[in-house]
């Protein structure tokens, strides 16, 4: 299978920004500085410069222009002012051809958080889901989702499910999500919010599909399909259900507790990779940093 051209980040919510005092743009030279901010750091490292088109797409968030102006000050903080909104409201703006230029114009995309179904509902079997899929797999573009823009980004997608009742089957509510990464379900705000369970009926529902609890401004960097990076300042919780000897959700009703036997739990930390196709951990110390 041919390995995509362009790069994700999928980050798992609450990202630090940098601060107003944290640069200096008259200093910037044309260069990326370094700042608190990890992953918006590496984010704009991988753009080709500072002059490079940045749209940020807030149709998931419930206050689109709030959103919009949070990242785009932060990425002018960064030095990066060429920064548009793709405020996409509905499916017939979705297949706009000027949306559509913008997104083929653009060297790196940013989908904001809200409500990950409505970012699905509108954009899925959209032209412009397919320019974002056609861009991702053949241009060196560079795509960025924060808590549901990052749920979004894989083909199944948890859209629904309390965390205190997470362990009770048809808790946990699925859609389809944009395929950019096959056989992963990402969830967000991970450890702050409880969501093993969630995670864990996910997984015991879909085994041949990995699990990936994204703790807050906390990110993956997938190139080439792999996880190349961890990045930020928490950890990232990853669930394999391959190694599952048995569970009884096939057998009980709606409502009922889950069992499993033998879900395997892993935990990344910054700096670790995580190899998607060998489902297993290169950490610092092995490649010798």
């Amino acid at each position: 299978m041919k390995k995509p051209k362009g790069t994700l980040i999928v980050i798992g919510g609450e990202i630090a920004l940098p601060l107003d005092n944290d640069v200096n743009c008259d200093d910037l030279n044309g260069e990326t500085p370094e700042t608190n901010a990890r992953i918006l750091d590496k984010y704009c490292s991988l753009l080709p410069d500072t002059n490079a088109r940045i749209e940020i797409v807030s149709t998931a968030s419930g206050i689109p222009e709030e959103s919009y102006k949070y990242y785009s000050d932060a990425l002018k903080n960064l030095g990066f002012m060429n920064i548009g909104l793709l405020n996409i409201k509905t499916r017939e703006e979705a297949s706009d051809p000027a949306m559509i230029e913008r997104l083929n114009n653009a060297d790196g995309i940013l989908f904001t958080g809200g409500d990950q179904l409505r970012l699905t509902t509108i954009l899925g079997g959209t032209k412009f889901l397919a320019m974002l899929l056609e861009r991702y797999k053949n241009s060196p573009v560079v795509i960025a989702g924060t808590s549901a823009g990052a749920m979004a980004m894989s083909n199944t997608m948890i859209y629904e499910g309390s965390s205190h009742e997470a362990m009770r089957k048809g808790e946990v509510k699925f859609s389809s999500g944009f395929g950019l990464i096959d056989n992963v379900i990402i969830d967000t705000h991970f450890v702050k919010r409880g969501r093993f369970g969630r995670l864990f009926q996910a997984v015991t529902s879909n085994p041949s599909a990995l699990g990936i609890g994204l703790g807050e401004d906390t990110s993956l960097l997938i190139q080439e399909g792999e996880i190349k990076e961890v990045i930020g300042s928490g950890l990232i919780v990853v669930v394999d259900g391959s190694t599952i000897k048995h569970t009884n959700m096939a057998a009980i009703q709606e409502g009922e507790m889950i069992s499993v036997e033998n879900i395997s739990i892993h935990v990344i930390v910054p700096g670790d990779r995580y190899l998607l196709s060998e489902r297993r951990i290169i950490s610092k110390e092995e490649r010798g940093q």
